[in-house]
């Protein structure tokens, strides 16, 4: 059988196409001219470059396909022009959608996010059908993935074959950018981390969130959406097994939200000055305000869901890490 997977050269979209070449598939990936394609060099993939947004390159991309998992996503929690979040996530969504749909794809994975899942009130873990709205949506990235998420229903209720995951937060090898949880691991190796906020998030090992699209290809209800995540843990938990993988101390110092808004603002608007990324926005300040805990109990029973324990992702995230000089070996000298 043959895939096409949009995002292949990202972090997740990457370990979906290695889990598919594992499986025997046939693999086409959709790249934008000048991307960087660390992620795909060496796999037995086509690559056809094209965008989201341009029908032609789309539908060429899509001929002889049975399925297509589309992951990509502009995931920025800060961006200079905003329009562009929802130019990819939304518009780009709704024209590959429409695009499978002419070409008769069998079925469609779409990946949204667990930041489009509702939290409830009590402290308890989102599911699937926890209630929401875009209201609830802070920032643009959870907005536009919100939207985006809103067009694949649609289209399932119109007859289009739509799966869709909403993975939690995937660590592990090949976050050649990296995203911006990647960069929490690296910070915190790195002894950048001296504090924390009361916040917490839902670790699933990338390669598991790989193995849950192929899961949701083969036995997942069309118009249905399933959580692909792992362990809950507090960020004080994360960065305490961090330290213990590197050999460092872990940060003692927690910091009440209040006192990081202020930096944030100050962060944000040197970024609209220099134009420069910045890793942390008012967007991130204003997330880390709720533990972001979900479960993934309906994966598990109507997929087969299975996740690794948070310590084996995190490893195998920071040995990815050191091997491609994201970090020095000082950092990992007390690892066996």
């Amino acid at each position: 059988m043959r895939a096409l997977v949009t995002g292949a050269t990202g972090f997740v979209g990457a370990a979906v196409v290695r889990a598919l070449l594992a499986e025997g598939w046939q693999v086409g990936v959709l790249v934008r001219a000048g991307s960087d394609r660390r992620n795909v060099a060496g796999l037995a993939v086509e690559q056809m470059v094209g965008d989201l947004t341009d029908t032609v390159s789309v539908e060429r991309a899509l001929e002889g396909c049975e399925a297509v998992f589309h992951v990509a996503a502009d995931y920025r929690l800060w961006a200079p022009r905003p329009q562009e979040l929802y130019r990819t996530n939304v518009d780009g969504t709704a024209n590959l959608l429409a695009a499978a749909q002419r070409a008769g794809v069998r079925r469609i994975v779409y990946t949204s996010s667990v930041a489009t899942v509702g939290l409830p009130l009590d402290g308890r873990p989102g599911v699937e059908d926890t209630p929401v709205a875009l209201a609830d949506m802070i920032g643009h990235y959870k907005r536009s993935k919100f939207l985006a998420e809103a067009r694949a229903r649609e289209a399932a209720a119109a007859g289009v074959p739509v799966v869709i995951v909403n993975p939690s937060t995937p660590i592990g090898p090949g976050d050649v950018k990296p995203t911006p949880t990647g960069q929490i691991v690296l910070d915190a190796a790195s002894g950048r981390t001296p504090a924390y906020v009361d916040t917490g998030l839902n670790i699933a090992h990338v390669e598991d969130v790989a193995a849950g699209h192929l899961l949701a290809f083969h036995h997942g209800r069309i118009g249905e959406r399933y959580i692909l995540g792992g362990e809950d843990m507090t960020l004080r938990q994360i960065l305490t097994l961090i330290a213990q993988l590197v050999g460092r101390s872990p940060p003692r110092i927690r910091l009440p939200h209040g006192a990081v808004l202020p930096v944030a603002y100050v962060s944000e608007l040197y970024a609209k000055l220099t134009g420069r990324p910045i890793r942390v926005t008012l967007e991130s300040v204003r997330m880390a305000r709720k533990r972001m805990f979900f479960s993934s109990a309906k994966a598990a029973r109507e997929l087969g869901y299975r996740w690794r324990p948070p310590e084996d992702a995190f490893a195998d995230a920071l040995r990815w890490f050191k091997e491609n000089g994201y970090l020095s070996s000082r950092h990992l000298a007390n690892r066996n």
